[in-house]
Order: C-alpha cells, then structure tokens, then sequence
C-alpha cells in the first residue's frame, strides 16, 4: 500500500533520502520535503529531476519549517498528508519531529539519538533520555517510530540482531567497526554535520563491559582491524548512540564502538579541542559579540555535501559478534562495503551520506507494506533485520557475512 512520506532536512543524507524515495515512489507513493531553508528543499527535487529518479510519474514538493517546533511540524503533516515522516535533520530536532507525529498519527523514523544544544555526551543510556520518554505514547496512539535507521545506528543494529539469531546461541560481545577510508583531497574536513560530528567526540566514551557501563577518553584505546576491500586500518574505542539501545537488548554481551581516523583529523581535533574551540557552551567576544566557538568551526569548514564530487575509496562497515554455539566458540563479522563514487554518480552525495541515508527509505518501504508497521516505537535490533537486508540488497547497500574460512552473502 502506497504511503505518503514527508522528508525533514536538506543536508547530504536528506539528498540519497529524496533520490532513493524517487526511486521507489511506486511503494511510497506522493513525496514531499521540508527544511528551515526551502531553496535548499528546491535544489534537492531538482537533482532528483535531473537525475530522472522518479520511478513512477507523480508528487514531489518542497516546503519550509522549523522543524525546532512540533506544532509546525505537526501542521505540516496535515497539509501534506504525510503517513512517514523520515527525519534526517540535526539531531537537535528529534523530539520535536517526534511529537509532531505523536500529534497527527504519523510514522516516525530517524538515524540518530536525539541531542540538546547545550549538552555534549550525557550519561548512558541515552535513548532513555530522551526518546525512549515517548514509548508508551507510541504504543498507546498506534504510532509506529522507528529509531536509529541509518546506518550506524541502524543496519548495524539489524547485523548484530542477525548475526546472534543465525549463528549463536549466546553473545558475548558485539564490536562495531566503522572505517572510511576514501579520500576527499581537502586538508581537513567532516564527513557529516561538523558540529554533531565534533559533539560525539569531544566527551566521554561510554561502552558496555562486564555488564555495566565504563569510560574512557576519546583516542585511548586504538586497534587494527583487518577488513574486507580496505585492508588493515586503524580505528579508535569512541562512544555512539547504537551502543547505548544494543547494551540493553543484549546485556549480557560487551557492545563497543570503533571508529576510524587518520592521524591528521586526530591532530587538528586536538588542537582544536585544546583551544577550546570545540565548546558548544557561548564566549563573549572583545568587541561584546556573542559566539558558540563550535559553530564557528562549523563555519569555517567546508560544507560536507561539497566534499562529494571529489570523493573517492571505499567505506567498510560492520559488526564482529562473538559467542557460543552447541558449546562451540563462534566469531563472525557482518558488513557492507560502500564505493564513495558510486555513490555520488547515483545521487550526487558522497559514501558516507549515502550509507547513511539508504536505509531509512528501506525503514519507510518496510513501514508501508506494513511488514515494520509495528504500532509502537522499536530500535531497529528489535525487528526482524531478513526483510531489512532484503530491500538494503535491492537498493545499493549488499550484506555480506564473512567467517574465518568464508565470506559469502548474507542470504546465501
């Protein structure tokens, strides 16, 4: 049954959002997409046009909102009659996105964990802090929300899920792995949002252990992973939202999360982290001016929608999950490898975007064909992930399952 979705946000992931919606709009049916910044809406459509996306003749409109407030939101989906609501704004947006779908009935998706301005790396778990307030409403209503449905958080959720239903019968850890290692051929940039990318690391890495939450400093434990298509790379123990749902649903494994940096981000983050030019809390200029020094940063930085064109290599990731099977030690790694080009020839966003942004349209597909229609609000690692990674496969992102001996598709 078709679904009219409503897109919140014009960034870089918002682009494979609409194009892949374009793509599938014989499933999801009339599309709209809103922003603080409509122009920005408008140039997406037109991408979606120029690339001929749209599968099927039909609605695609652009709108203005500020999305900081529900009951515009709110006033937004009865106009356009959205049924899903895809939420790929700034995380500082998500309750409010929330609400507005609590309000009129709408299916809810987002990709992140929802922050507030003034508040860097609260204490675990963070889902309870905020989203997690909204389950019995959710369930109460009917309201179908879906959390953490990009890619990490989000289809590493629905690995670790697969990889303990196929292959274990305990879990004992869950370690996800996420390495880009294309190249955008600036001297230093972010691959999303600089200020939400700077946010997650300049707090406390919180990570799951021995049944109980423990913390390090960001950049304190480093290992070298051996992975498919991009080789040896070293990445970093940091904190991310998806450690925080997954701890809960499976607290009897150790759940980590690793990152990967070249030694140069870590250099320039550290200074600038040093210099405190990465406080999220206002200082008062010399001549009496107010400024966030993170948006500052920001501002200097480029845009990472303009790093696309350049961008090139592969993004690898992934989740290594360990436990026991008939008393026997297993160890299996679920993953996808992401082409930076490829991605942009297809949407005109780079890798990082588009892992990103793919997996929430299969959210939506999955929502309106009523198999994720679940009337009440789920982490992804609490859906059946086979029909996920069916939709993933058809529309750009491959699961592959590798084994000490073998690696193989996910469905093989």
């Amino acid at each position: 049954m078709k679904k009219t979705v409503l897109i919140i946000g014009a960034g870089g992931v918002a682009q494979v959002v609409a194009h892949k919606c374009a793509q599938n709009n014989d499933v999801l049916g009339a599309l709209h997409i809103a922003s603080r910044t409509k122009s920005k809406c408008d140039d997406i459509v037109a991408s979606v046009h120029e690339k001929g996306a749209m599968k099927v003749e039909g609605t695609f409109d652009t709108h203005q909102v500020d999305a900081t407030k529900s009951d515009e939101v709110a006033e937004l989906i009865r106009k356009t009659g959205a049924e899903i609501v895809i939420n790929v704004g700034t995380a500082f947006v998500n309750m409010h996105v929330l609400d507005g779908c609590l309000e009129t009935g709408a299916a809810y998706i987002d990709t992140a964990i929802h922050e507030e301005p003034d508040k860097i790396c609260e204490t675990p778990p963070w889902y309870a802090n905020y989203e997690w307030k909204k389950k019995d409403a959710c369930a109460e209503k009917g309201v179908t929300a879906i959390l953490g449905a990009g890619f990490d958080p989000g289809v590493v959720n629905a690995f670790a899920r697969f990889a303990v239903d196929e292959y274990m019968d305990e879990v004992k850890s869950i370690d996800i792995v996420d390495v880009n290692a294309g190249s955008h051929g600036r001297y230093f940039a972010t691959n999303f949002d600089p200020e939400i990318n700077f946010r997650e690391f300049t707090g406390v890495v919180y990570y799951w252990e021995d049944g109980t939450w423990k913390e390090k400093q960001m950049f304190e434990t480093g290992h070298e992973w051996d992975l498919p298509v991009v080789g040896k790379q070293m990445a970093y123990q940091s904190g991310h939202d998806e450690v925080h749902s997954l701890a809960t649903n499976y607290p009897q494994a150790d759940v980590r999360f690793w990152m990967g940096f070249g030694e140069r981000y870590i250099t320039v983050f550290t200074v600038l982290k040093n210099l405190g030019l990465l406080s999220e809390q206002p200082v008062t200029l010399a001549e009496g001016q107010e400024v966030v020094p993170l948006k500052v940063v920001k501002a200097c930085l480029p845009d990472p929608s303009s790093l696309a064109p350049d961008y090139t290599g592969n993004t690898c990731i992934g989740d290594l999950v360990k436990g026991t099977k008939d008393g026997e030690e297993v160890e299996v790694f679920v993953y996808n490898v992401a082409d930076h080009k490829v991605a942009y020839n297809e949407v005109g966003s780079q890798g990082i975007s588009y892992t990103a942004g793919v997996p929430p349209v299969a959210a939506a597909m999955l929502i309106a064909d009523g198999t994720w229609d679940t009337k009440d609000m789920r982490n992804v690692e609490e859906l059946d992930p086979k029909p996920f990674f069916t939709i993933l496969d058809r529309i750009g992102l491959p699961t592959r399952v590798s084994f000490k001996d073998q690696d193989k598709a996910w469905n093989a």
